[in-house]
């Protein structure tokens, strides 16, 4: 047996028995060390941010996207973001323990459907550092131990900052084991994590590109959560108000391009093109934007590059959007069932009748009204942060927060009943 399964073997064993140590602690136990943790981030943003330089760095060297690098980058709003993210997870109400339901039978049975932690979660991510805190946070509210695995890109950055997750559970007396992190690069270890170690992992939630949540959801043996690609929609609608049409466009797509809740097609009510399309066009391709468009919008603007098909089935995570015109909102909705992720749509209209149907109709994770896409977050959503966004449909789905990282148990009383 190698060193290294040797060791993935050992960090299982000691998590599993993290797992059954954390669900009995108390919420004052469990906050004291996430506060304890926000603490540390805070005093040691400057060990943090010289780890993160050293990943730019390398990042830089190695000729990765601007948009890559852009999810890799730590500042002092963000190192704060971090912090302010963990104290939000510890002022949640503790999701463990909860009576969800209760009835009473007439075999004379009491039953009630009460919260429990899932166990041990592994988290494969690539260049987000923030992962780092968001998940060791949220499994450690959540009553649950995890292992974490970062990507090589952000290697110095979420060392630097397990350190400090590290140090807020000795402050509040919590074993070490409850958030490990895996300090090899070498790929086999991802390959371990997905057959389970030897049954130590309960789920596996995969933060990052295509190709490696693609991995993950071919070979793992154990259950998923994982969205695939965040290809988002957003549908301008005939009764849609241009001013607000023109700042979520703009902001769903160009705030953070490189997000998995960035809008990657812009589909248009063809009744708009009399109106303000152009302005739209433009107001995009000014922001920097450019644009990928039918045959019909090309004719609109001399900027807009014509279209393939392969544009409506693409993720880009970069500065690029396509954009379609339609004839009608069923239009609309028929595109997106056809080239969606699941992930997030939107739609832009004053009509709350076409709006509603548009909520009912399209069946993603997240559907919103009147809403940048760039809201798909789990911070956004009041849920604390999140380890990512679930487009699958069992168990969790949307920003998977501490509530999603439970299961439950039934607790069955009676007085001696017997079944006949």
């Amino acid at each position: 047996m190698s060193d290294l399964k040797k060791n993935i073997i050992k960090i299982g064993k000691q998590a599993k028995g993290a797992s059954l140590l954390l669900s009995k602690i108390s919420s004052k136990q469990k906050n004291n060390a996430i506060e304890a943790m926000a603490d540390n981030i805070i005093n040691n943003k400057q060990a943090i941010l010289d780890a993160n330089k050293k990943d730019i760095d390398n990042a830089l060297k190695s000729g990765l996207s601007e948009s890559f690098i852009d999810r890799l980058k730590l500042d002092d709003d963000r190192i704060n973001g971090i912090a302010i993210t963990l104290r939000d997870i510890a002022s949640f109400e503790d999701p463990i323990g909860k009576n969800l339901d209760s009835w009473s039978r007439p075999n004379g049975l009491d039953i009630s459907r009460i919260s429990t932690p899932l166990g041990v979660i592994g988290v494969i991510y690539e260049s987000r550092p923030n992962v780092t805190a968001d998940a060791g946070a949220l499994c450690l509210k959540s009553g649950n131990a995890v292992i974490l695995r970062g990507g090589t890109d952000s290697f110095f950055s979420s060392l630097e900052i397990h350190n400090c997750l590290i140090n807020g559970l000795k402050v509040a007396g919590i074993t070490e084991h409850a958030i490990q992190i895996i300090k090899d690069t070498n790929r086999d270890a991802v390959k371990l994590m997905l057959n389970g170690i030897n049954k130590c992992i309960d789920v596996i939630v995969p933060r990052g590109g295509k190709n490696l949540v693609t991995e993950v959801e071919k070979e793992a043996k154990v259950p998923v959560f994982a969205h695939l690609e965040g290809i988002c929609h957003i549908y301008v609608d005939k009764d849609a108000d241009e001013e607000k049409t023109l700042n979520i466009c703009t902001n769903a797509k160009m705030r953070r391009p490189g997000i998995c809740g960035a809008v990657e097609t812009i589909l248009v009510h063809e009744e708009i093109t009399k109106t303000f399309f152009k302005s739209l066009l433009s107001h995009l391709s000014n922001s920097g934007c450019e644009i990928r468009g039918c045959k019909q919008s090309v004719e609109f603007y001399e900027n807009v590059i014509p279209a393939s098909e392969d544009d409506w089935i693409t993720e880009y995570l970069a500065p690029i959007v396509s954009i379609k015109i339609v004839s009608s909102l069923d239009d609309a909705i028929e595109h997106i069932e056809k080239y969606s992720s699941g992930h997030t749509e939107s739609i832009l209209t004053e009509d709350l009748d076409a709006a509603e149907k548009f909520q009912r109709e399209i069946d993603s994770a997240i559907v919103m009204h009147n809403t940048s896409t760039q809201f798909a977050d789990g911070g956004e959503f009041g849920l604390g942060g999140e380890i990512g966004i679930s487009t699958g449909k069992f168990h969790a789905r949307g920003p998977v927060g501490i509530d999603q990282l439970t299961s439950f148990k039934y607790v069955v009383k009676s007085d001696g009943q017997i079944r006949k």
